[in-house]
């Protein structure tokens, strides 16, 4: 395989894995959000439109995917003989790794909605640990860009 070839296999992957993540992750949210919801209209009790920050929340991994899969394409061509394996390498591990913060952060929202349904309290506090659960995600695209620079 190419140079060309495995970077944009990596690039690929990267989104690929980081959008599979993206949709495991607001699919169990919103299940959960769904669910809540039945309850709420169970009991004649308002049911909380917040619940949907928590079910979008881990869409956003996949558009880092998707800058990294940009920086990626922009290398083709670009590198130096070699550089394709390490393209598709971190193409592969930036993208499991953004992938399964939005798996996590889905599961976690899951449990943001029923708590937000049941008690109509703790927002901020669940939207909080959403965040810490995305910075790995961020974490993972950065030193993925950094480690793209360095290949050339």
């Amino acid at each position: 395989m190419s140079d060309a070839a495995m970077i944009v296999a990596g690039a690929i992957a990267c989104l690929g894995l980081a959008g599979a993540g993206s949709a495991f992750g607001t699919g169990l949210a919103a299940s959960a959000a769904v669910g809540a919801w039945k309850k709420c209209y169970a009991a004649n009790k308002q049911a909380p439109f917040l619940l949907l920050s928590f079910v979008g929340a881990p869409i956003t991994q996949t558009l880092y995917g998707m800058i990294l899969m940009f920086i990626m394409l922009d290398k083709v061509g670009k590198v130096a003989d070699g550089a394709g394996l390490p393209c598709l390498v971190a193409g592969i591990f930036a993208g499991l790794a953004i992938g399964l913060s939005a798996l996590f952060q889905g599961r976690a929202g899951a449990a943001a909605c029923d708590a937000q349904a049941e008690t109509n309290q703790g927002f901020t506090n669940y939207l909080a640990a959403l965040g810490i659960v995305e910075t790995v995600a961020i974490f993972a695209m950065v030193f993925a860009l950094i480690a793209l620079g360095k290949i050339g």
